[in-house]
């Protein structure tokens, strides 16, 4: 494994840390100011607009499991496919999800930021 897949795998546990504990301002530091954040259900945000709604409490993460399977560096692309698992309420309606999910670093300058996510709805949980 590469130094950058391994630098990639910590900033992934940094962002869902952050999630988790609704740590806004590291989940900015840690994003790409032309972040794209599709949700599970296709709505798709901005950093702003994301943040504004995680402020708002539209989103709230009680619970987030998320296992790696795979890093494919490029450049100063890396594509991070995974698994995610939690325990949110959104918009007010609690809610369990299970995804597959796709998340783009993008590398600005020496520094890896979060530049894109996509997650793909699951049927069931693989065992986190």
């Amino acid at each position: 494994m590469n130094n950058d897949s391994t630098v990639i795998k910590e900033l992934e546990a940094q962002r869902y840390l952050a999630m988790r504990q609704g740590d806004l301002p590291a989940f900015e530091r840690l994003s790409h100011p032309q972040l794209t954040y599709v949700h599970s259900n296709g709505v798709q945000d901005s950093l702003s607009s994301y943040l504004s709604k995680c402020r708002d409490g539209l989103y709230v993460y009680h619970r987030i499991d998320h296992l790696i399977h795979q890093v494919r560096c490029s450049g100063d692309t890396a594509l991070v496919f995974g698994e995610m698992s939690a325990d949110i309420t959104s918009h007010g309606v609690a809610k369990t999800i299970h995804n597959r999910t796709l998340t783009v670093w993008v590398k600005a300058g020496l520094q890896w930021q979060f530049f894109a996510y996509h997650p793909t709805p699951m049927a069931k949980p693989s065992a986190l």
